[in-house]
């Protein structure tokens, strides 16, 4: 059964309060262990090994946090809200709307129109090129600190 209204929908409600938690509880989980890393006692281990792993989950970190800050952005905002706000800016141009939908990647909220010109609203345009960069980011150095890692432990130790 096709329901009339499916060209209307956002983001699944039930869907978008389950990243919100789960994204929330690794963000804190996230945090709690880097805040752990600036004790004295870790602090005076570090090694390249771990400053690089450190440095890919804090840019883990801070891409869920601006991921988390772009749900919100939708949470609070009601369908029929969301409807106003696509019509609000809708392009110059731009014939009727026939639709809205919610992508989760990247994070948009989509209004689409007869003439197949989509457009985003409501989600900051800032949000999904900054966690792309520090998705990379966490990305690059997760590797550098994994290939210093194997160099370590293939590189033999000079006695003495």
């Amino acid at each position: 059964m096709v329901i009339a209204s499916a060209p209307w929908r956002g983001h699944d409600p039930a869907t978008l309060i389950i990243v919100l938690f789960t994204g929330a509880a690794a963000l804190a989980s996230l945090t709690i262990y880097l805040c752990s890393r600036l004790a004295r006692r870790a602090r005076q281990s570090y090694t390249p090994v771990r400053a690089g792993r450190d440095v890919a989950l804090a840019a883990v970190a801070a891409g869920i946090a601006l991921y988390l800050w772009g749900l919100l952005h939708i949470l609070f905002v009601e369908g029929q809200e969301q409807a106003e706000e696509c019509e609000r800016q809708r392009p110059e141009g731009v014939p009727a709307l026939v639709g809205r939908r919610g992508d989760f990647l990247p994070l948009r909220l989509v209004c689409e129109a007869s003439n197949s010109h989509d457009y985003s609203v409501l989600i900051p345009e800032y949000i999904n090129p900054i966690v792309a960069v520090l998705m990379l980011l966490a990305l690059l150095s997760a590797v550098a600190s994994g290939v210093l890692h194997h160099r370590r432990r293939t590189t033999p130790r000079k006695k003495g």
